[in-house]
C-alpha cells in the first residue's frame, strides 16, 4: 500500500516506572491503565476519545476492559497480536496504523503491561516451549538462543565482542537516564566477562531483565495529528510475519543463526519506507539476548555478517553522541527495563518527537526491530514530518 507510508502518526507516549519483577502493588491491568493516561497527558487528548486497543505476546489486559475504565465513548477496534512473544512489539504498532489508515478507528492505543502478581513468571514465554524442547532440558528462552548464538559465534565467525558491545551500549546509555533500572550501576569488561554463565556463551548481562510496568503509544491519523500537542513521529513502514521453515518448527530452520527477518521481509519494511539501512539515524533493538539482537541487526542490513562484525559492533559505534548507528538509547530490555519490550517503542518515538534521555542530534528516521529469533518477528519504521 504505497499510501501507507506517513499516513499515520504516534502523538503520545507514557510509561510507568520499572520495578523488579514481582514487587508491583498494581495488577497488570493498572499499569497498562496508568501507562496509556500518562499518553494521554503527553499528547493532550481525552482518553475517552480512543477507540481502539492492540497488544501482543499474551497480554492480560483485554481492550474491552481498559476501554471500559477508561469510559471511552466506543471501542471500535480490539485486537492482540498473536504468536511470538517479543517478535509481536512492533506488529501492535503496525496493527493500529493499519486500523487508523483503513478507518476502522481515529485514535488506537498501542500498550502492554507485565504484574508477575497476576501474570505469573514468564508470561511472555508461555506456549513456545513445548515438549520437543522440555524433552531435551531446554525449558528457557535463554538456551534457545544461547544455541543459535553458539552457531553464529562459530560457524558465522560473529566475534563474541559483538555481544558484549550490545550489552555495554544499553548500559552506558541507562547512566543518563534516571528512569532506567540499571540507572547509577555501570557496566565494565571485568564485570561482564566475569559475569556467571546463563546459558553458554550468554553471560549474565547478556540477558534481559524481568520488570513490572507498561508502557503505551497511542497512534493516530497523520491528518489530525495537528489536533495533538507535540511533534508527531509518522509511521514510515511496518512489516511481520515469518518466512516458511521458520513460524513454530522447533529448531528446523535452515538459516539457523538469522534473527527470522528474511530478506523478503526486510525489503519490503525499506522499501515502504521509501529508504535504505544507510539512512536509519537510531535503532530500538530487541535483546531478549544479546546474541538476537547482533543478528537481526545483520538481518536488517546495520551490520556485516560473519567476523566483519566485531569492526562495527563496538562500543564507541553503537552509543550516543559519536555512533555511526546509536541502539538502545534509553537503555534497553538489558538496562532500561524489561516489560516485553514495549518500552523500545516509547524511546523510538522520543527520538523523533523528544524526550530521550540520549537524543541523536537532528534525527529523521528511527527504527524499531521487535523480538529476533521469535517465532513472528517485526519491525517499524518511524520518521519526522521532514521524511514526508
Amino acid at each position: 500500500m504505497s499510501g501507507f507510508r506517513g499516513a499515520t502518526a504516534v502523538v503520545g507516549v507514557g510509561a510507568t516506572e520499572y520495578l523488579r519483577r514481582g514487587t508491583s502493588v498494581h495488577t497488570s491491568a493498572q499499569l497498562v491503565l496508568q501507562a496509556i493516561l500518562a499518553a494521554c497527558v503527553d499528547a493532550d487528548c481525552d482518553p475517552r476519545q480512543i477507540d481502539g486497543f492492540v497488544s501482543y505476546g499474551g497480554d492480560s489486559s483485554e481492550g474491552l476492559a481498559i476501554g471500559a475504565a477508561l469510559g471511552v465513548h466506543e471501542v471500535r477496534w480490539s485486537t492482540e497480536v498473536w504468536g511470538g512473544g517479543g517478535g509481536g512489539v512492533a506488529a501492535a504498532v503496525n496493527c493500529a496504523a493499519a486500523a487508523v489508515y483503513s478507518g476502522q478507528a481515529k485514535c488506537v492505543a498501542v500498550y502492554r503491561g507485565l504484574s508477575e502478581a497476576v501474570d505469573g513468571r514468564r508470561a511472555f514465554a508461555k506456549g513456545h516451549l513445548g515438549s520437543l524442547y522440555s524433552a531435551h532440558g531446554v525449558m528457557a528462552p535463554a538456551q534457545v538462543c544461547a544455541l543459535r548464538t553458539q552457531r553464529m559465534l562459530e560457524v558465522d565467525g560473529v566475534p563474541a565482542s559483538a555481544l558484549e558491545s550490545v550489552a555495554m551500549a544499553g548500559y552506558h546509555h541507562a547512566q543518563n537516564n534516571p528512569r532506567a533500572v540499571a540507572y547509577g550501576r555501570p557496566l565494565d569488561h571485568e564485570l561482564y566477562a566475569n559475569s556467571r554463565l546463563i546459558s553458554e556463551p550468554l553471560h549474565l548481562y547478556d540477558c534481559s531483565r524481568e520488570n513490572d510496568g507498561a508502557a503505551a503509544i497511542l497512534v493516530v491519523g497523520t491528518d489530525r495529528s495537528a489536533d495533538y500537542r507535540g511533534v508527531p513521529a509518522v509511521i514510515l513502514s511496518g512489516v511481520q510475519g515469518a518466512a516458511s521453515g521458520w513460524t513454530e518448527s522447533t529448531e528446523n530452520e535452515v538459516l539457523y543463526t538469522t534473527a527470522g527477518y528474511h530478506p523478503a521481509l526486510v525489503r519490503r519494511l525499506w522499501d515502504g519506507a521509501g529508504i535504505t539501512a544507510a539512512e536509519v539515524d537510531v535503532a530500538q533493538v530487541y535483546e531478549n539476548f544479546t546474541g538476537p539482537a547482533v543478528a537481526s541487526m545483520i538481518d536488517h542490513g546495520l551490520c556485516p555478517p560473519g567476523p566483519d562484525a566485531g569492526e562495527f559492533m563496538t562500543v564507541e559505534n553503537l552509543t550516543v553522541p559519536q555512533g555511526a548507528m546509536p541502539i538502545n538509547t534509553a537503555g534497553g530490555n538489558i538496562a532500561e527495563g524489561f516489560v516485553h519490550g514495549i518500552g523500545l517503542v516509547v524511546e523510538a518515538v522520543r527520538q523523533i518527537r523528544g524526550g530521550s534521555s540520549n537524543p541523536v542530534a537532528d534525527a529523521d528516521i528511527s527504527l524499531l526491530i521487535g523480538g529476533p529469533m521469535a517465532p513472528l518477528v517485526s519491525s517499524t519504521v518511524f520518521g519526522s514530518l521532514q521524511t514526508l
